[in-house]
């Protein structure tokens, strides 16, 4: 590492003139470090104690490690090669030890020499590398290592730089090692002084937390795990504080925008509606409809999730929304995110408001609208007409996928938009269609599982959020299953025999398959998902058209077997569903298209193969398909993944629970929150790097107290200069743009 010569360092200066250009490039390049202020935020992911080994035995596959080990024993072979001079090659065997398991490292041709002068039997250092199996044995093959104690000129070195009891064990890459990142914050640690307090004084004393620089100097260099948990208390309080109070003045700003007041008429098309239903409401479809009636007669934008079970009849209080919308004189859109659930919605609205859909025809009733569908593959007459009605505002409700997002579509007012399916959609698509309104727009989002991003929001509440857990009167229960067809065969000749179980009792059945089977691309080349092992990690997923094939010939022969999926013609795919609607098919083998909306209340029973190549909340939504009659639901989840592996766990948690929250809990903490304030849904790119969304709920909500509160007293924050370079940090040009749009 090239340190540049001492001098005060401010936090906003480029490390590149603190560290070095290479040493600069690669921590820009793989860590997204670029000033001295983002080296200090980049904290220690764990400690490690002197004099406590670390556990060798619990090293995972394939991954970059670092470990404090003692070296056991240090053996130099020789072999022949036609590579090395004189036809001999050199090979170094060292074996590490920790006192709970043994790792070797392998070090070949000209980079034997230094290590095996170093790592002498004795010696303790840390070692960095990936995580390979030769021979059935673990080993790192040619890792980086730094003595922490020894006589030569490097041992004393690592002593000295790691003078204090813990040894912090920092986020790393191949190319930069957890002590090279340690040596580079000891260069940079004394311009933590310089450190703005983003908390205000009052806060931070009221709650008796350290002020920021000690607590920088703490995390990084501790000397107690006392001094950890101080230093990571105060830091995950900036961070829940920070992103609140960013919130906390969005939620101010959307305060300040005008929107049209929408109330339904006292003798209008929602009365009229509700005077027509077969059945009643459930209590809590009454208390969400009021929560989002409220939202709807205020004079700036409703911006509300309605997170609902699947099957609790979410899309029956987004109807009721729109309707009161409509008879306010406003439109409203709803959009699907796929063509097969945009005709589903049309077709069940349509049968839903009866004459109140045929708004300007014969037989309409007095206060009637007009119901149209927007989809990519209408003809285009159909369009034509269809654009027509939303332009004049003959048509007051709207159903479509992305082709109602295209700048063609012109509203005559638009009044709400309805996003199905929150999880399916992108940020943009969402703001393109919100922009289609004169005045913003009420909004309401809907999804049965939340995915870790909208938790997260939800957590930290930016939306404001209705709870539908009420299933309506006739719904009943699912129970699922994991079948483990690797390691006990015949439970899935069982599965199959279920299957025609509930045939042979007139029901009928879903088969799902990760893909299609007519794909271009060689299937050999498809990525297993991560935890994938041994043969499941070679075969590819398994496919509509082959299952379909093996199971009509096989263990479903002489039952009607047809296939679904999202590349057929959009005629073919609707006929194949009336058929399936109207008892005419037996067993439907299809892809995810059938995840959200298919309302086949007949069909009782689900078998999803390769469950694990699926997300949790997928998971959760093709099995809300099944249990939609008065018949109970049956749910199989076929799965060749190792009984201890992530992905076992997983089915077994879906398995356990029929509760979306508890699951979107689940979801979360495998696939951590996102980028909270980015568009990343989920996975490794996070804004948070100590505040955990599961863990630290109550600080969360605490900090939004807190935040509400200095918000409204000073919206632009004229007092706290730490706070607003907080801000700026944490939210670039690319996240406020993210957040404005919601």
């Amino acid at each position: 590492m090239d340190l540049v010569p001492a001098q005060r360092q401010t936090l906003d200066q480029p490390l590149k003139s603190v560290l070095g250009p290479a040493t600069a490039k690669v921590m820009a390049e793989h860590l997204g470090l670029h000033t001295v202020g983002d080296l200090l935020h980049h904290y220690p992911r764990r400690y490690e104690e002197r004099g406590q080994l670390t556990h060798l035995a619990d090293l995972p596959m394939d991954e970059h490690v670092t470990v404090v080990a003692q070296v056991a024993d240090a053996r130099l072979h020789t072999f022949a090669s036609s590579r090395a001079p004189r036809g001999k090659g050199q090979r170094l065997e060292v074996t590490i030890t920790d006192g709970s398991g043994r790792l070797q490292l392998v070090f070949f041709g000209n980079g034997v020499h230094k290590p095996h002068k170093e790592l002498l039997p004795g010696t303790r250092a840390m070692f960095a590398g990936k995580v390979s199996v030769f021979n059935r044995r673990l080993q790192l093959a040619h890792p980086a290592y730094a003595p922490l104690r020894g006589d030569g000129e490097d041992g004393e070195e690592a002593a000295e730089s790691w003078a204090g009891s813990l040894i912090p064990l920092y986020p790393a890459t191949a190319k930069l090692e957890s002590w090279k990142i340690a040596k580079a914050v000891q260069t940079v640690l004394p311009s933590a002084g310089e450190a703005l307090d983003p908390l205000p004084e009052a806060l931070r004393e009221g709650r008796g937390m350290l002020p920021l620089p000690e607590a920088l100097h703490k995390i990084h260099r501790p000397h107690t795990k006392a001094d950890v948990e101080e230093a990571r208390a105060r830091l995950k309080w900036d961070e829940a504080f920070v992103l609140q109070v960013a919130l906390a003045r969005r939620r101010h700003a959307e305060t300040q925008l005008p929107a049209v007041p929408r109330r339904p008429r006292p003798d209008g098309l929602l009365t009229a509606f509700d005077a027509r239903l077969p059945f009643t409401l459930t209590e809590g479809q009454r208390t969400v409809s009021r929560e989002i009636f409220d939202d709807l007669a205020t004079d700036h934008p409703m911006h509300r999730l309605l997170q609902g079970e699947v099957g609790s009849g979410k899309t029956m209080v987004a109807l009721r929304a729109m309707l009161a919308v409509v008879d306010a004189g406003g439109q409203a859109a709803m959009l699907a995110p796929t063509e097969v659930l945009a005709q589903q919605h049309h077709r069940s609205i349509v049968e839903m408001m009866g004459e109140l859909a045929e708004g300007g025809m014969l037989g309409g009733a007095e206060n009637a609208t007009k119901v149209v569908l927007l989809t990519g593959s209408m003809g285009a007459a159909a369009r034509r007409r269809a654009l027509l009605d939303l332009t004049t505002g003959e048509a007051g409700i709207v159903i479509g996928t992305h082709a109602l997002i295209e700048d063609k579509v012109r509203f005559h007012d638009l009044g709400l938009v309805v996003v199905d399916e929150q999880h399916r959609f992108g940020v943009e698509q969402r703001d393109a269609l919100r922009g289609k309104g004169t005045q913003p727009p009420h909004l309401l989002v809907m999804t049965a599982t939340p995915i870790p991003r909208t938790v997260a929001m939800t957590v930290f509440g930016d939306l404001e959020t209705s709870v539908l857990d009420q299933l309506p009167a006739g719904r009943s229960p699912i129970s699922s299953h994991v079948v483990p067809a690797a390691d006990k065969p015949h439970f899935l000749a069982r599965a199959w025999e279920r299957v025609r179980e509930e045939v042979s009792q007139g029901h009928q059945a879903y088969v799902v398959c990760p893909r299609i089977g007519d794909e271009d691309e060689d299937p050999g080349k498809r990525k297993p998902p991560a935890d994938a092992q041994g043969d499941d990690a070679k075969r590819p997923p398994l496919a509509v058209l082959e299952v379909a094939g093996h199971l009509a010939e096989g263990p479903l022969a002489g039952l009607r077997v047809e296939i679904l999926h999202g590349r057929m013609p959009p005629d073919d795919k609707d006929a194949v569903m009336r058929r399936f609607a109207a008892g005419e098919t037996d067993v439907l083998v299809a892809t995810t298209v059938i995840e959200v909306g298919v309302n086949v209340p007949n069909a009782t029973a689900m078998v999803i193969m390769d469950a694990d190549r699926f997300g949790v909340s997928q998971l959760h939504q093709l099995r809300g398909r099944v249990g939609r009659g008065s018949a109970p639901g049956l749910c199989l989840l076929v799965t060749e993944a190792p009984p201890a592996s992530g992905a076992r766990q997983r089915l077994d948690a879906v398995a356990a629970t029929l509760d979306g929250f508890a699951l979107s809990r689940v979801d979360l903490e495998q696939r951590r929150e996102g980028d909270v304030l980015g568009q990343a849904q989920s996975g490794a790119r996070s804004s948070l790097r100590v505040l955990a969304v599961i863990e630290d709920e109550e600080i969360i909500a605490e900090a939004r107290e807190e935040a509400a509160a200095l918000v409204a007293a000073d919206p632009d924050l004229t007092r706290l200069p730490g706070l607003r370079t907080a801000l700026d940090a944490l939210l670039d040009a690319e996240r406020e743009q993210y957040l404005e749009k919601g």
